[in-house]
C-alpha cells in the first residue's frame, strides 16, 4: 500500500494542530502527516504533545517560497507527491497597533504563504490528491467595494498577487480607503486567498476533475482561537478548533463532488464567489 503523505502550515496551535490530529486518527500507522510551522519549539513540542507515529514536526516559514518549494520537491522525491495539503498558517493580527502597523507580516503570511503553498504544492499532488486552503466566509468578492472588486475577478495568480501587493503600498501611503480598500485587512486577505484558489484551479479544472483531484478554499466558521480573540466578543456560537477541523476533514477526504472544485466551502456547501451576481440571474 503507498504511503499517504499530508503536509500541514500553520500546525503548531489552532486549527491547523487539531487537522493535524483528526489526521492522524483518519490515516493510517504508515502514513505521514507532517505537522509544520515557522517556531521549531513550538513545532517540537506540538508534536511531542500529539504523540502519534505518524505526525512529524517540521519546521517551515511559508513567507519563505524557497523553503515552502524545497519541501514540495523533497516529498516529491520521497514519496512521488503529496495526497492531502492544508494551507492554514495566518499572521498576528491585533486591535492595539494600527492595520498599516501590522500590514506587512500578515499579508505575507496569508496571502504569501497561500501563494507560495499553491505554486509548490499543486505540482506535486498526486492524482486524487487534495489541496485545500482555509480562509473565511469573508473571502466572497461582495465582501469588497466594486471599485476594487475586479483586481480579484477571473484574474491569474500573478494578477492576484499583484492586488495584494497593490493594496499593501495603499495602506502605508494612506490612500487605501480612498481607493476603495475596507478598513480592516483581514477582508482583502481573504478575498485574495479565494481569488488564488480560484486562479490555479481555473487552470487545472479539466485535468483534476478526471482524475479526482480537488483544490479549493475552505470557511472554518468562527472559531476560538488566538487570532479570533481579539476581535470578537461572542464565542458562545463559536467552534472549538476540533469542531471546525472535522468538517474540513470530512470534506477533504470525501470523493471529489465537481460543484465544490475551485470554490469556498463551508460545511460541505458552496459560498458563492459573487452573491450579489448569483442574486441577478
Amino acid at each position: 500500500m503507498n504511503t499517504r503523505v499530508a503536509v500541514v502550515t500553520g500546525a503548531n496551535q489552532g486549527i491547523g494542530r487539531a487537522v493535524v490530529e483528526g489526521l492522524a486518527d483518519r490515516f493510517g500507522p504508515d502514513d505521514v502527516i507532517l505537522l509544520t510551522g515557522r517556531n521549531a519549539e513550538r513545532v517540537a513540542a506540538a508534536t511531542k504533545e500529539i504523540g502519534r507515529k505518524q505526525v512529524v514536526g517540521r519546521v517551515l516559514d511559508v513567507t519563505d517560497a524557497g523553503a515552502v518549494a524545497a519541501l514540495a520537491a523533497k516529498l516529491q522525491a520521497q514519496y512521488g507527491g503529496v495526497d492531502l495539503v492544508v494551507s492554514n498558517a495566518v499572521g498576528p493580527l491585533v486591535p492595539e497597533r494600527t492595520q498599516a502597523e501590522q500590514v506587512d507580516e500578515f499579508l505575507a503570511v496569508a496571502n504569501g504563504g497561500t501563494s507560495a503553498v499553491l505554486r509548490s504544492f499543486e505540482p506535486v499532488l498526486k492524482p486524487g490528491g487534495r489541496l485545500i486552503v482555509v480562509a473565511s466566509s469573508l473571502g466572497t468578492l461582495d465582501h469588497l467595494d466594486p471599485a476594487v472588486q475586479g483586481r480579484f475577478d477571473g484574474v491569474t495568480l500573478d494578477q492576484v498577487e499583484a492586488a495584494v501587493e497593490e493594496y499593501r503600498v495603499a495602506m502605508h501611503a494612506g490612500t487605501a480607503a480612498a481607493q476603495g480598500w475596507p478598513d480592516w485587512i483581514n477582508v482583502p486577505s481573504k478575498v485574495a486567498q479565494v481569488a488564488a484558489v480560484r486562479a490555479v484551479a481555473a487552470e487545472r479544472r479539466t485535468a483534476d476533475l478526471a482524475n479526482g483531484t480537488l483544490i479549493a478554499a475552505v470557511c472554518p466558521g468562527l472559531v476560538h482561537t488566538r487570532a479570533s480573540r481579539p476581535w470578537f466578543e461572542d464565542f458562545s456560537q463559536a467552534r472549538t478548533p476540533e469542531e471546525a477541523a472535522g468538517p474540513l476533514l470530512d470534506f477533504a477526504l470525501q470523493p471529489l463532488d465537481p460543484s465544490t472544485y475551485g470554490e469556498l466551502v463551508r460545511d460541505g456547501k458552496v459560498l458563492p464567489w459573487n452573491p450579489g451576481e448569483e442574486g441577478q440571474q
